[in-house]
Order: C-alpha cells, then structure tokens, then sequence
C-alpha cells in the first residue's frame, strides 16, 4: 500500500530523496505528531509517500470532517421523520400540527432539505465548488421565501408555526451544504499534502461523474427553490384581495370561515321573508352562482342572500383533516351564528354542495323553508368523488402544486390576476382548493355518505322542495337521471321538478337556466 515515487514529488516541490537518510529525515516529524490525522491513520509502516489514488488518502481520516458526516446523517434522519410527519397530515392533522393552509408548501421545503442531505451523503467525499456555489444561491432563494412568509400576515397565518419551521430548516440545511463541502475540501486537500506530498488537482472519471450529478441534481432543486419563491410572490398579490363579506373563527378557533350577506330581512311590507342560504357546487360561489343571487335580488325575486365559502375555497382557511359534509355544515352553523345571521332559510345549492345544504337542513330542522337543488349529487354517486384514483391524482397535484407551474405561466403568459386566482377561472390551481378537495374525496364515500343517508332519514318532510337538473346530464347518463328523480321524494312538498335541456351542470350558465333557478327560488322564498 505504500509506495517511493520520488520524480513526480519533485515535480511537485514536495520531494523526497532516494537515500535512506534523508527519508528518515522526513518521516520523523509524521512519527511524532499526535493529531486528528495521526490518531486515525497511522503512519506507513515503510518509508516515503503514498500514491494519489491509494484508499487511505480520504478527508475520513479527519476526526472533523467525520463529525461532519455523522451530523449531516443525524439531521437527514431528523428531517426524514419530520417529512413523515407532514405527508401524514395531510390526511390526518396531529393535534398542534393542523395548518390553515394546504400543507403543501410545508412538505415541499421538507422535501427540499431532504433532498439537500441525501446529495451531500451520497457525494460526500467529492465537493466541487460548483456545488458550495450552488447551495450558496439555495440558501439566498430560502432566505428571501422565510422573510417573505414571516412578513406577509396571511402568508404567516396560513402557513403557521408548521410552515416558518419547515423553510427555516430548508434555509439552515442549505447553508450547512455550504459548510460542509468546503471542509471536506479543506480535509481532502489537507491529507492529500500530508500522505501524497501536494495537493492534487486531477480528477478520476468516477469523481467527475459525480460532481456532475451533484451539481446537476443541484441545479434542479436551485429551480424548484426559485419556482416556490414565485409562487409565494402571487400568494403574497393574491392575499391582499379584500372578502367582501367577513372571516369568522370556528371549531374551536382553529380556522375561520368567510361568510358573505346582502339585501333586507324584511319585504315592502315590512314582514319578515327567508334569507336565501347559497352553495355553491365545486368552485367558489363567487366566480359562478354569484350573478344568479345578483340577478334574483336585483328583480326583487329575493330580499336577501348569503353566502359561505367551504373549508379551503376562496376566502376561507383550509380545516383539518378528515373533513366530512357534517363537519362543514356545523362550521357553516357555527359562523353564522358568531355572524348573527338567524333564518328563516331557504337553502340553494348545485351539485355537491347540495350534500352540505342537505346535512345542514336537516340539522336545523323548521327553520329550514324551502330547499333549492340545482342538478344535485345524489349520495349513492359519492363514489364518483371518493374513487383512489381520484383521490391519488388530487394528492399528486397537490404535491406538485407550491411549484405553481400552471399559476406562474397564466399569470406571466395569459394575464390572469389575482382574481382569477382567487375566486375565478384559476382557483382550482390553488393548494388550498386542491386540499379541501382531497379532503372532500377521502371521506366522499365513507363519513360524508353516512351522514347524507342520515340526513334524509331525519329531513322534516313538509319543507317545499324544487329540484332543476341538467338536461345534458339527464340524457347522457341513466343513472344520474335515476338519481335525480329519486331526489324528488327527498320531502313530501315537491314544487317541481325542471330539467333545462341546453344545460350542462352548471345551469346557470345558460339564460333558461338563470330564468329557471330565479323563478323557483321566489316561490320557495314567497311560500
């Protein structure tokens, strides 16, 4: 293992002459030393220096430099087990954990310092100054995206104790890379002088393949670090959009609820009429069934409306996993009441959200006057929503979703603000609104259908019933047309029942739609 090359070391400045003396000169000072160096590799039993590509000259035989190491995998296993941590609530929120955001942007900066030490594990004994440079630029991008989550109020409130943890970790780990690779460049250099007589300059084919997949992999996640920081600039835009009604706190304050109410309690004559209780289907109510109240109370059809934004949508906070339609609809009661709002209601709702208003009505019983449901899901198709595939897509989109690579190129390329974003034509790329839907998928045809067949069993039988379908869906699926006239024996008071034959789901998106929902909603709010 020890070999005598003494022409290169000359080359070098670090020669050794061929007489015995004279490397007995030089050997001495090794023999005597007690360092780190020494107490881990002995030194060579024959005289002379080892040769550049013999095993034992590693930056290993540093004590420090193998702390370092021992460390960098102490903090790969802390940050695996947080990682872990966070996938898991997403489906289950730990007490303490739960974040009124999504939780997406939490396990990608998780995901982010994982990544970080599983490189500096993997090419530990390799560090290039590509790789100090490029986590150098990591630790600036974090440093940027923590001063903006802390100095952004709703940023702050949304991503919570969970969020600051998680960037300040990435933003830690980054610089740590940093650290790390230029000790072990100073310990490799070190040892290379010390057993090889200089510092060598040359690489191995394998030490080149791993710098470049080093600083390859690097440059990618450099990527994702810059395309999280844009996609937090267009949540820091988005946030300053004002609700135009207000944020209420429910379940015990753990989120709050947006809660929207216009018009008069009171008709011409000054008696007191329903107030029309909308929600919406998939979407937020305010990009969509919005123009239908507007248009009902600017006809006098209704005296007044309010409206919610579900768990996640719009302007409301994400709630904790697992989230049913009995959940929403007691954070519904919840903040309607801390709004003041009492009833008497007429209940309109479309598609989905016909299940919330229909747990709702049958938890608040006679005060419940009239029920609207336009082109509704029935229970016995909640399998549609909870199928593993659509569950696994929601989940991988919401993964991938703090990229924003749909939201930054619409707002870049096609001018789509923060509206849009909001309430409009871009929410559903939203984290937030993907989460409230994988919430909605994973408990669509367990807790969520129970509590729907329940509500049936219990719904007061004399409350006026409307019900308009879509003549699309009618035609073109059997059983959703099935389904539809099985809903018209909901309640023993049905008013009619209207199929619009032009009309896709959304029946308000055509004028006999509009027409249609309008009438129907005067004489539930007149009877």
């Amino acid at each position: 293992m020890v070999s005598l090359w003494g022409k290169k070391d000359d080359e070098s400045g670090g020669a050794t002459p061929q007489n015995g003396d004279s490397s007995e000169h030089i050997s001495q000072p090794r023999l005597s030393e007690a360092d780190e160096r020494t107490r881990l590799l002995p030194p060579p039993s024959r005289e002379g220096y080892l040769h550049p590509d013999d095993p034992a000259v590693s930056p290993y035989n540093l004590w420090s430099v193998r702390f370092l190491r021992y460390f960098t995998v102490l903090f790969a296993i802390i940050s695996f087990l947080w990682w872990a941590l966070l996938l898991v609530s997403i489906f289950v929120s730990p007490p303490g954990m739960h974040s009124r955001g999504s939780g997406f942007f939490d396990f990608s900066y998780t995901t982010l310092t994982l990544g970080l030490l599983l490189i500096v594990l993997l090419f530990f004994s390799t560090p290039s100054k590509a790789a100090q440079v490029t986590c150098l630029v990591i630790a600036v991008i974090l440093f940027v995206d923590m001063i903006i989550i802390v100095a952004v109020p709703k940023l702050r409130m949304e991503e919570g104790w969970v969020g600051i943890a998680s960037v300040t970790l990435a933003l830690l780990i980054s610089i740590w890379t940093v650290f790390t690779d230029r000790i072990v460049t100073w310990g490799k250099h070190e040892e290379e002088e010390r057993l090889t007589g200089r510092m060598e300059t040359r690489r191995t084919f394998r030490e080149w393949c791993s710098v470049l997949t080093s600083t390859v992999v690097l440059i990618v996640i450099a990527v994702v670090a810059v395309l999280l920081s844009a996609t937090l600039i267009l949540r820091s835009r988005d946030a300053s959009l004002a609700a135009p009604g207000e944020r209420y706190y429910v379940d015990g304050d753990k989120y709050q609820i947006h809660v929207f109410c216009k018009g008069s309690t009171t008709d011409s004559h000054g008696n007191k009429v329903p107030t029309v209780l909308f929600e919406a289907g998939d979407g937020p109510f305010a990009g969509g069934m919005i123009q239908v109240a507007e248009s009902a109370l600017a006809n006098r059809s209704i005296s007044r409306y309010c409206y919610s934004d579900r768990p996640g949508i719009a302007w409301s906070d994400n709630a904790p996993s697992p989230f049913s339609a009995g959940m929403a609809a007691d954070a519904l009661s919840e903040a309607l009441a801390r709004a003041g709002e009492q009833g008497p209601w007429v209940l309109a709702s479309a598609g989905v959200g016909s299940i919330y208003s229909r747990v709702f009505s049958s938890r608040h019983g006679r005060d419940i006057k009239g029920l609207l449901l336009i082109d509704p899901l029935h229970e016995d198709l909640l399998y549609r929503l909870g199928s593993p595939h659509r569950g696994f897509l929601l989940w991988a989109w919401g993964i991938i979703s703090p990229l924003g690579l749909d939201r930054t190129f619409s707002a870049l390329f096609k001018g789509r603000t923060r509206e849009d974003r909001v309430y409009g034509r871009n929410a559903y790329q939203g984290g937030k609104y993907i989460k409230a839907k994988l919430q909605e998928s994973l408990v669509a045809n367990s807790l969520t259908k129970n509590e729907a067949s329940s509500a049936r069993n219990i719904q007061v039988q004399k409350t006026p019933l409307a019900i308009i379908s879509s003549g699309i869906n009618v035609r073109t699926d059997s059983e959703w047309e099935r389904k539809q006239r099985d809903l018209t024996h909901l309640t023993r008071k049905l008013i009619s029942w209207d199929i619009v034959n032009k009309a896709p789901s959304e029946v308000w998106k055509t004028f006999e739609g509009r027409e249609m929902i309008e009438k129907r909603l005067n004489e539930l709010v007149e009877a």
